[in-house]
């Protein structure tokens, strides 16, 4: 068998075509709905509770939850940025590792 291998198109190559298929109906899929998720919850055990609420008032936030979450976002963003770094230097050291 034979393996077709496809290219990426580089964004401005995607631009063109939307530009070129702007007014084509036919070229778009139908609308996609998307609903927001509602909020999750978790539990943390009661020493670790009071060491952030402790924590919360320190950095003067209105509530633990909100200091939590500011927490939370920074260390989600420090991970993400981490695993674009390591995936950058993969890339890097072996090119075809993506295709």
């Amino acid at each position: 068998m034979k393996k077709t291998i496809k290219r990426k198109l580089t964004q401005a190559e995607i631009d063109r075509l939307v530009v070129v298929q702007v007014e084509d109906d036919g070229a778009w899929e139908k609308p996609v709905h998307v609903r927001r998720s509602k909020s999750a919850s978790l539990s943390i055990p009661a020493e670790l509770a009071a060491r952030a609420a402790f924590l919360a008032r320190v950095h003067h936030q209105p509530s633990i939850g909100r200091w939590v979450e500011t927490i939370v976002r920074e260390r989600v963003e420090l991970e993400e940025a981490a695993l674009r770094g390591a995936k950058r230097e993969l890339v890097e050291k072996n090119p075809a590792s993506l295709n």
